[in-house]
């Protein structure tokens, strides 16, 4: 049986602790204008990335899709990738 070297000691495994994935200025600063803002939550081919990739809590999740749909509808955002069209 293999062991992992720092199981050799017999000790069991901390699990490591989850850093937040944004800073709370990024998320009081997503707005629907913001674009640059919304861009991390978006993938290279233009669709919102999951929430278990985020990060995010439920509720920030919904509200940074709302924002980023807001923003396509006004055109600050595409909604496809440039690559694709």
């Amino acid at each position: 049986m293999r062991m992992n070297s720092s199981r050799q000691s017999g000790k069991p495994l901390k699990p490591k602790k989850k850093k937040p994935p944004v800073s709370a200025e990024v998320l009081a600063s997503v707005d629907y204008k913001n674009a640059s803002t919304l861009k991390r939550f978006i993938s290279e081919r233009g669709k919102i990335v999951a929430r278990r990739n985020t990060g995010l809590t439920a509720t920030q999740q919904r509200k940074v899709a709302e924002h980023i749909k807001r923003a396509r509808f006004m055109a600050l955002l595409h909604y496809t990738a440039d690559q694709i069209r």
